[in-house]
């Protein structure tokens, strides 16, 4: 969750590595700091705040020096305070560190530290990483044998940095189930979480696989393993990067409304993925035993749509799990296939999900949206989505590509298995390559109704989001973006599902909005109505989501919106737009942090 970042270089690096550090604040922004190598003292700032209000207090950017560390904090162990903020110390002031992870063991190793006379400043696990290595190197290994050392001493998943006074000239670093990256430039070498911090400054990466440590110096860099401790070779691969275009928010005023109406055109790229690539995985899905989507979050609910594509065009279950509690469910074999969605390709419970099956022998796939992840790296097959940067914490374009992927694959699935021909899924392909201009429809004409709605009922504290089939998962994925940016209450669920139980809720303090199917969707149709009489029947205030102007449809509805009409093939993503455009608004006339909301990260890295 956190973001870790570092820099080695000939000339003095603090610009460069408070800009960094900038750029990776969507995975936390709790609080915000500095470890600085100048002239062989090391000196560390840090403070609670986002990154820019602990620069105005301690003057980050204006630290001077050839080597350092920076750290934007996602809180886990210990509250926001300047304390447990990073970068942490050791007690002789020689050691820090910067730490994305959780330490598991943390409690016991704080009880052998203070045994051994060592004093805590925070309450976090991470302050063990700095003392134990201080610890080691004071039993007379070097700083290198001393953070292996410590690595084999930590359990959990955790990537960390350190500068030592003692070895001023090397940035050391270690990674074990958490994303580390070292970018390669002329005359500095880089370090991060992710490639977005240093990808301005150079486009040669070497990623570190599980394990692995590296030493970095201004003109070269060492991964070895830490286990035997023996260097591994390893090539730099080079970035495919915009030029920063997608990481700026242009002339909107927030990422998230911009990332929406980039919705249109990451249809357009997820279009151009390679036939080859999508009947590749529609060739897996066919040919397995069993086959399982899965994804955590908003992943997990475009994992429950894709359940519900898989069975209506192709007549193939596929079904959809919780990533986190898959391996509870099932124990995937030789013959099984898991099918992974996530953004990042760092996301903790997705990826350990994946090594679960691998791990037993299974067979795995991933639709990820940043190259050179983990997923990427370490699935049979992957589908990169090239939807670009997404900075927004809440995933708005990434979810309708991976939307129009998963479509695709549905498609080509039915086709193999002869139940559509040629004819037919040219027909059903173009309906997504027409779905763009639609979106650009709803981006300029449903503005002014979503507005005015969002204001009229931003001070409603209860909503229902209800729908049937796969509009089901669209109210869920729905009010999932509603509760993270208006910090509102919003329960997503099934049309069906609301009156066992969670009816007795209703009243006119409760409103709820309905995703309605086109008339054509007979059965589903006619069911959401049913249960739009039902709310209203107990005076709860509905408003649906609908496509077709009609008068016997409005007189069941308090308020509506209607969007443009499209075949039911890919109305849900229509659908998901107008979800994303109601939480936006409704979240601007809060006045709440749209692109970070509270205690949120963009890359969920930790258990």
């Amino acid at each position: 969750m956190c973001g870790i970042t570092g820099i080695i270089s000939r000339g003095n690096i603090c610009q460069q590595l408070y800009e960094s550090m900038q750029r990776l604040e969507y995975r936390g922004y709790d609080s915000a700091g500095m470890a600085i190598l100048g002239n062989g003292a090391l000196e560390v700032r840090k403070d609670t705040g986002k990154i820019a209000e602990v620069n105005r207090r301690q003057r980050l950017a204006q630290m001077s020096g050839q080597a350092g560390i920076a750290h934007t904090r996602w809180a886990t162990h210990g509250g926001v305070t300047q304390q447990n903020s990073h970068p942490h110390v050791s007690m002789d002031n020689q050691f820090a560190i910067v730490h994305n992870g959780i330490i598991e063991n943390y409690i016991s190793l704080r009880q052998e530290l203070r045994d051994h006379g060592f004093h805590f400043r925070s309450e976090t696990d991470s302050e063990v990483i700095v003392h134990l290595i201080a610890h080691h190197f004071q039993q007379g290994m070097s700083v290198e044998e001393a953070m292996v050392s410590t690595t084999h001493r930590l359990e959990g998943a955790f990537a960390f940095a350190l500068v030592t006074s003692q070895v001023p000239d090397t940035l050391f670093c270690a990674r074990v189930e958490s994303p580390l990256v070292i970018g390669v430039g002329s005359d500095s070498v880089f370090l991060a979480s992710d490639v977005n911090a240093f990808a301005e400054y150079t486009r040669q990466a070497v990623y570190l696989n599980d394990g692995e440590y590296a030493l970095l110096q201004a003109n070269r860099y060492q991964v070895k393993s830490l286990e035997t401790a023996q260097v591994l070779p390893r090539e730099t691969v080079t970035l495919v990067w915009d030029g920063g275009k997608g990481t700026t928010k242009g002339h909107y005023p927030h990422y998230m409304v911009k990332e929406i109406n980039e919705g249109a055109a990451c249809i357009e790229t997820a279009m151009a993925i390679p036939e080859a690539d999508i009947a590749k995985l529609a060739q897996r899905l066919a040919t397995r035993q069993r086959s399982f989507v899965t994804g955590v979050g908003t992943a997990y609910y475009v994992a429950q749509m894709a359940q519900y594509y898989f069975s209506s065009v192709a007549n193939h279950f596929v079904p959809a799990l919780s990533a986190d509690e898959l391996p509870s469910l099932v124990q995937p074999g030789p013959q099984d296939l898991i099918l992974a969605i996530s953004q990042s390709g760092e996301t903790y419970d997705t990826l350990k999900a994946l090594r679960y099956a691998k791990l037993n022998g299974g067979e795995t796939a991933a639709i990820v949206n940043v190259p050179g992840s983990s997923m990427v790296r370490e699935v049979d097959q992957a589908i990169l989505q090239g939807a670009g940067p997404e900075i927004c914490v809440l995933s708005t374009k990434s979810t309708i590509s991976q939307l129009a992927i998963l479509v695709r694959v549905a498609l080509a699935l039915a086709h193999q298995r002869g139940l559509f021909s040629e004819a037919t899924y040219n027909v059903y392909s173009n309906m997504l390559r027409e779905l763009p201009e639609t979106l650009q429809q709803v981006y300029a004409e449903l503005i002014p109704a979503v507005r005015q709605l969002a204001q009229a009922y931003c001070h409603i504290e209860h909503w229902f989001f209800i729908g049937r089939g796969i509009y089901s998962a669209v109210a869920m994925e729905s009010a999932l973006k509603f509760k993270e940016v208006s910090y509102l209450h919003a329960e997503g669920m099934s049309g069906g599902f609301l009156k066992h139980g969670t009816i007795a809720l209703i009243d006119d303090r409760t409103h709820s909005l309905a995703f309605i199917p086109h008339p054509d969707e007979h059965t589903l149709f006619n069911a959401t109505l049913t249960n739009i009489q039902e709310i209203r029947a107990r005076g709860g205030l509905v408003i649906g989501i609908h496509q077709q102007k009609d008068e016997s449809l409005s007189a069941i509805l308090d308020h509506e919106i209607v969007v443009p009409q499209t075949p039911s093939l890919v109305t849900p993503l229509v659908y998901l737009t107008a979800g994303q455009m109601l939480a936006y608004h409704t979240g601007l006339a809060l006045g709440r942090n749209i692109d970070k909301p509270r205690a949120l990260a963009k890359s969920v890295t930790v258990a």
